[in-house]
C-alpha cells in the first residue's frame, strides 16, 4: 500500500479548488471554472498550466457560435494525486485532533 502524498502542486488553494471543482466531473469549461473560483482569466489560466505542466489537467478547446471555448479535465494521474492528498490532509487533521 502506498502512503498517502502531500501535494505541493495541488495545494495551493486555487489549484485545490480547480481539482475539487472537477474531481467529480468529466471536464469543465474555463468560463465556469473563472466563475466558480471567482478569479480573473490570468489567474486560472495560471494555475491551469501549472496542473496541466505537472500532468493533472488536459484540455479541449472547440469552436462553439462562432467563438473559441476551453474545457478543463483531470487526468488520471491528476485524480490519483488528488485523491491522495485529501488522504494525507485528512491523516494530518487526524493527528492534529488527538489529545496530547
Amino acid at each position: 500500500m502506498t502512503r498517502a502524498r502531500f501535494d505541493t502542486v495541488i495545494h495551493a488553494p486555487n489549484r485545490l479548488q480547480i481539482c475539487a471543482f472537477l474531481s467529480p466531473l468529466q471536464e469543465a469549461e474555463f468560463q465556469v471554472l473563472r466563475d466558480e473560483l471567482h478569479v480573473s482569466d490570468s489567474v486560472l489560466s495560471k494555475h491551469l498550466k501549472q496542473l496541466e505542466e505537472a500532468g493533472y489537467v488536459r484540455f479541449r478547446k472547440s469552436a462553439v457560435n462562432g467563438r473559441q471555448r476551453m474545457w478543463a479535465t483531470l487526468t488520471t494521474s491528476g485524480r490519483k494525486a488528488f485523491a491522495s492528498h485529501i488522504e494525507e490532509l485528512q491523516r494530518l487533521a487526524g493527528v492534529a485532533a488527538k489529545p496530547s
